[in-house]
């Protein structure tokens, strides 16, 4: 009688203590819940290393755009929302920059407005830079890259100026939470 509560003692630790372990495993690899995510852009993964492209300017966080060829609503758009939401950083805006990359093929325009603007950097750089960076991503994108130059989220250009708008508090959110976060920068 002894033995057989010992032996019940030793099923109940394993039933209290292994069970709920091995239910937590086998959820999670078979997928029985909605994994959450906080990020409202898109996650990069792998990160994109744009090293090469930023290494000019300084460490700190950095929204990231790429001028297009012609810059049609789609690119007013970023341009307009990237400096509404440096802005609206408020006073953490020293630890972000708004980097546009010009190419030899970019906008001429858009070049000069930005060369022009206050708080919003333009960096020339060569097109097959940029295109190695960017082989395996969409670059009409707006980019938001870490301290190390990584980029981590992005956001697609749109051309409706109410969504450029809506994703622009979706980059201001990302953004808020990646400064809280990071004492770096």
């Amino acid at each position: 009688m002894k033995i057989q509560r010992h032996k019940m003692s030793i099923v109940m630790l394993v039933v209290v203590f292994v069970l709920p372990v091995v239910l937590a495993k086998l959820a999670l690899d078979q997928d029985w819940f909605d994994k959450g995510s906080t990020n409202r852009g898109q996650l990069l993964q792998p990160t994109i290393d744009a090293t090469a492209l930023l290494q000019e300017a300084e460490k700190k966080w950095h929204f990231v755009y790429v001028l297009p060829a012609e810059c049609q609503q789609e690119c007013k758009n970023a341009i307009y929302a990237i400096g509404q939401v440096k802005a609206a950083v408020g006073r953490e805006s020293s630890r972000v920059n708004a980097v546009f990359l010009a190419t030899e093929h970019s906008d001429p325009d858009s070049v000069a407005l930005l060369e022009n603007s206050d708080g919003l950097e333009l960096l020339h750089k060569d097109a097959n830079d940029v295109n190695k960076v960017f082989k395996h991503a969409d670059v009409n994108a707006i980019f938001i890259a870490d301290t190390l130059n990584n980029l981590v989220l992005s956001y697609p250009s749109v051309a409706n100026k109410d969504q450029a708008i809506m994703d622009s508090r979706d980059m201001l959110a990302d953004l808020r939470k990646l400064l809280k976060l990071s004492r770096i920068g």
